[in-house]
Formats: structure tokens, sequence, C-alpha cells
């Protein structure tokens, strides 16, 4: 079995206000009124998801890193 190095995760912005970040590899979702909050609320989410998990059995290698995409609608002229 080949384990992933990277868990996956996607930031869009939120129905009204701030960033709504969506971790589907783990069924983890955390919200943030800034980028800079949604992303630590991201990291903490995933590293609580984590605890005490032995990551092999997951599918993940000892140490993955979180790649995220950032979805944005283009503006309107």
């Amino acid at each position: 079995m080949t384990l992933q190095h990277t868990i996956h995760a996607v930031i869009r912005p939120g129905d009204e206000s701030g960033y709504v970040a969506e971790c589907p590899d783990l069924r983890a979702v955390t919200q943030g009124s800034t980028l800079d909050e949604v992303a630590a609320n991201l990291r903490e989410v995933v590293a609580l998801a984590l605890e005490d998990e032995d990551l092999a059995l997951l599918g993940f290698a000892s140490h993955p890193v979180i790649v995220v995409s950032l979805e944005l609608e283009p503006a309107v002229a």
C-alpha cells in the first residue's frame, strides 16, 4: 500500500462572510473570518482529527502536509 504524503483541503469564501475550510480526507470542516484565521483553524482541526490515530491505517505517511486549494469566483468587470 502506498501511503499519502499530503492531506487535501479546500478553502472558499463563506456564504455570508469569512472563509470555510473543508478537508474531505478527514471529514473535517472549520471556518475563520480571515485567511490567516481559517488556515490556523484548519491546521488545528486536522491535528485533532489525527490525534491518537494510526496514520498508516488512515493511509497517510508519518508526517503528511496539508495541501490547500483556494476557490475564488472571478471578478466581473
